[in-house]
């Protein structure tokens, strides 16, 4: 027979489970005294960047602002690393409302909001301007919003600059140098298609097991940014990147629509307000970390190469006409007029 003490514990073990299974819980006793509150709600928001990735401050800081905006009422939790799961299974399970938030790439979210895939087509932005117009006009708030129905609600987009090659020996200075490598790409048929215009393999891989892929010679190169790929770590492995920029794909941070509407209108304006002031201090943030990027990359012995891109725009032109008389091909129509 259980004794008393022993009854509690066996209480307190199953109140855990069921707490730490919810997408925001109470908190413990010491940080409910840390946050100055005995009503704390936390919400689990999970992103696959390491802690001295630019995109993870930005997010530290916008759980800062909430915390300090809610007054304690509010705790926004970060998980970096991937620690639960990929991009996508982190969707998944916001989707089911057992993470509140999710900071993820705009190219795998093609496979919740078909809409999402315009923003993989190659060369499809001017410029920056151009760029942070479209995220911020109508067509960047529509696509926000684009994800009620299954289950997601986009809260603010973040800059994740343009993507450009990495590779193991042989640089891509042309799109024929492409051919025949094998390319990690992201989880979107817009990506893979991309790749097998220039005649190279597209391979999907999640971001935290490339480091090995590229070590092991499973795939020849990559592509991202320069941020990304300094703090992963990628150019001791692949030491060749080519600043051909051929995409430019936000970071969205999306919300659960089913915990969201659990929330009270004074907690959404919080989070709203959080989530406006951290994409400004990211955006700072991100054009300076870049710039060091870079830096640092010719310091540690990367050759970085700067091809023509308009050999690669060329090349990769047609990939737009697939979607002629599609809702993605209309999307692509209004974002190439805005000015």
């Amino acid at each position: 027979m259980l004794n008393k003490s022993t009854s509690f514990f066996a209480l307190g073990l199953v109140m855990g489970a069921l707490l730490c299974a919810a997408a925001f819980v109470g908190l413990t006793r010491q940080e409910r005294g840390q946050a100055g509150t005995g009503n704390a709600t936390v919400l689990r928001l999970a992103h696959g960047l390491d802690q001295q990735h630019p995109v993870h401050a930005a997010l530290e800081f916008f759980a800062k602002r909430v915390g300090e905006l809610s007054g304690g009422e509010l705790v926004v939790k970060v998980f970096p690393n991937g620690q639960l799961g990929s991009e996508p299974e982190c969707v998944e399970q916001l989707q089911r409302g057992a993470l509140a938030m999710v900071k993820t790439s705009a190219g795998p979210m093609e496979n919740f909001v078909q809409a999402m895939a315009a923003f993989s087509l190659p060369y499809l932005f001017r410029d920056e301007g151009h760029y942070w117009n479209v995220l911020n006009g109508p067509v960047g708030q529509e696509l926000l919003a684009s994800g009620a129905s299954v289950g997601i609600r986009g809260l603010c987009y973040m800059d994740a600059g343009a993507r450009s090659f990495y590779t193991i020996g042989k640089p891509i200075l042309a799109p024929d140098d492409a051919r025949g490598l094998k390319i990690r790409t992201l989880s979107s048929q817009m990506a893979r298609d991309f790749m097998i215009k220039l005649d190279a393999g597209p391979t999907p891989i999640p971001w935290g097991e490339l480091y090995t892929a590229l070590q092991q010679r499973m795939v020849d190169g990559a592509e991202n940014n320069p941020p990304s790929y300094l703090s992963s770590r990628h150019f001791e492995v692949a030491r060749e990147f080519s600043l051909n920029e051929h995409t430019r794909i936000p970071d969205i941070i999306i919300f659960s629509q089913t915990i969201w509407e659990k929330l009270t209108s004074r907690q959404h304006a919080w989070i709203e307000q959080a989530a406006a002031e951290s994409v400004t201090f990211q955006r700072d943030l991100w054009r300076e970390k870049t710039a060091e990027a870079l830096e640092l990359l010719r310091e540690a012995g990367v050759t970085i190469h700067y091809p023509d891109q308009r050999a690669f725009a060329d090349a990769t032109a047609s990939l737009a006409d697939g979607y002629d008389g599609t809702p993605v091909g209309e999307l692509i129509r209004r974002i190439r007029e805005e000015k």
